[in-house]
């Protein structure tokens, strides 16, 4: 096991801060042993300072943007998100999360307006179109995740947060249509994802 807690794809600058999530999901890359950018279970969270002195070692003028996504729920580390992004800002780099939208849930109380501030792209999981079959494929740890998701990135939109609801390609035309309608009614955007074997 390795402690890799910054990686790259492309011209992006990855943060894997946590392997903690609230959900299970059957498709979840971390289930994939041959996952194709490594092995990103952690040995232990990094601190805040371990995390920048690993980006500090980046020629970030390759990059455009970090991103805050690994083998766990990336909001269970505010401290991170907002230490990270004040740096990656200050070196003209843009700010993208990828997230379950379990935060409010996670720290119990409302802390969309952290994400909204330090989060150029905020990149939430809808994932399917009905909490039945949210939690069929999902399997989250409490009862209400899809309503709970829904509300976080309501809020985020509210505050100018530029949200970007994601489905996974195989659950169908039919499926995606209505994903579609789901963030058009709240004013988000709908990306379509491959799924990755």
């Amino acid at each position: 096991m390795t402690n890799t807690f910054v990686y790259e794809i492309d011209k992006s600058l990855y943060i894997n801060a946590t392997n903690k999530c609230t959900n299970s999901c059957e498709f979840c890359v971390r289930n994939n042993k041959d996952f194709v950018y490594g092995d990103l279970w952690l040995e232990h969270e990094p601190t805040v300072k371990e995390v920048l002195d690993r980006l500090k070692e980046y020629d970030l003028k390759k990059y455009n943007e970090v991103v805050f996504c690994g083998y766990g729920e990336p909001t269970y580390r505010l401290d991170v998100i907002e230490e990270v992004s004040n740096f990656a800002h200050a070196h003209g780099l843009k700010t993208r999360i990828n997230t379950n939208g379990h935060a409010n849930y996670i720290h119990k109380k409302d802390v969309s307006d952290i994400i909204v501030k330090n989060i150029d792209t905020i990149g939430i999981s809808l994932n399917d179109i009905s909490e039945k079959e949210y939690d069929d494929i999902c399997h989250p740890e409490f009862e209400g995740g899809f309503e709970e998701m829904l509300s976080f990135a309501k809020l985020c939109i509210v505050k100018g947060g530029n949200v970007i609801f994601s489905v996974v390609d195989v659950i169908g035309k039919e499926k995606i249509d209505k994903a579609t309608k789901i963030a058009k009614d709240i004013g988000a955007k709908l990306r379509v994802r491959e799924l990755i074997d």
